[in-house]
């Protein structure tokens, strides 16, 4: 299951499925509020859309899941391996982190200048302002385009209760609860820093940390290559342990 990161879509993915599709049945749903799902009036929040993807893999029958989730989506993923132990047979994280508490000022200021700026002047604006961030080189003006018709589509009310939601939210205390293996992926220009990363992975019962080189937040779009080869591999690792404990049972 392939989960998306705040105000994208499934699209996120389109580099990155086809290559997962060969040895594995891949989800990519859209989270609620965002793409083609609905988008309910009421507060979102991380606790929230992983209920739901936990039910859509009820719904489907699926009891075994590889969760990867990029930025929000590696939230929603934090939040199901807490919660929903059993369904969670591997997490992947890419640029993402167990908690989204402003603890400094900065960071205070920054949540509340993207609301301000989602209230007054929408996401078109806003998609405007984050493009150049995300893929700051001259050769990716078609990606930046792409991030603008991405992130300027949504529905301002239900960009807004979903970037309302992450703030504060954190399962930091719980992750000594998650068992299952973990990759976490770290571009090497990403927002945060890689040592943040590695913080909390030493947290983490049974985790492994790879850096993605020449890579932004969105590495998914920037280097899925480097995405899908590093995938594949910790899926085929998980699945390995998991063949070689059966055989020795």
């Amino acid at each position: 299951m392939l989960l998306h990161g705040l105000g994208s879509s499934g699209r996120d993915w389109e580099l990155v499925a086809p290559g997962l599709a060969a040895h594995h049945r891949v989800l990519v749903p859209d989270v609620r509020g965002h793409g083609r799902s609905d988008k309910p009036e009421g507060p979102y929040g991380v606790p929230l859309f992983a209920r739901d993807m936990a039910a859509l893999c009820e719904r489907l029958g699926l009891t075994r899941v590889h969760v990867v989730g990029l930025s929000m989506g590696g939230m929603i993923g934090f939040q199901l391996a807490v919660e929903r132990p059993a369904l969670v047979r591997s997490l992947t994280v890419i640029n993402s982190g167990p908690d989204m508490v402003p603890r400094t000022l900065r960071m205070r200021l920054m949540f509340a200048t993207r609301m301000l700026l989602l209230k007054t002047l929408g996401p078109r604006t806003l998609a405007r302002l984050i493009a150049p961030k995300l893929f700051p080189k001259p050769e990716q003006a078609v990606l930046r385009q792409r991030v603008e018709e991405s992130i300027g589509a949504n529905e301002p009310g239900a960009y807004q209760r979903a970037t309302r939601g992450l703030v504060g939210w954190s399962v930091l205390e719980r992750l000594k609860e998650i068992s299952c293996p973990v990759l976490v992926l770290a571009s090497d220009h990403d927002y945060t820093p890689l040592s943040a990363k590695k913080a909390y992975a030493s947290l983490l019962a049974d985790a492994r940390l790879q850096e993605l080189r020449d890579s932004g937040h969105a590495a998914p779009i920037d280097q899925p290559g480097q995405i899908l080869e590093a995938v594949k591999g910790f899926f085929a690792e998980v699945e390995g342990t998991a063949r070689e404990a059966r055989t020795v049972g």
